[in-house]
């Protein structure tokens, strides 16, 4: 997940599906194997997600809340230039390669 704000309005987030935690929430869900990229407007991924950034939230004050986030296909790698090799996240790659999920946040 990467958290944005710098020289917005609000703050929001993007976040990443980790593939082991998918598989197994789908199979406790007893919802069928199908690609990230269907999983990212599933109703029921995203009110779990909601929930969890909820809460997240309870610990901050209103400025610093994630108001919005977008959920991504992919994760972010060293392979795909995304992440540094400690694994640090390289924000400018991130924002380049998202660019249109970022302003869709601040669209709406």
């Amino acid at each position: 997940m990467m958290v944005l704000g710098d020289h917005r309005p609000y703050v929001t987030a993007l976040i990443t599906l980790d593939l082991d935690g998918i598989t197994h929430w789908r199979r406790m869900n007893g919802k069928h194997p199908v690609p990230a990229k269907l999983l990212v407007d599933d109703e029921e991924l995203r009110a779990i997600l909601q929930r969890a950034v909820d809460e997240a939230n309870k610990m901050l004050s209103r400025p610093e809340s994630i108001r919005r986030f977008a959920v991504l296909p992919v994760d972010f790698t060293e392979e795909a230039g995304h992440l540094t090799p400690s694994m640090k996240l390289r924000r400018e790659a991130i924002l380049r390669d998202f660019a249109d999920d970022v302003e869709a946040l601040y669209r709406k």
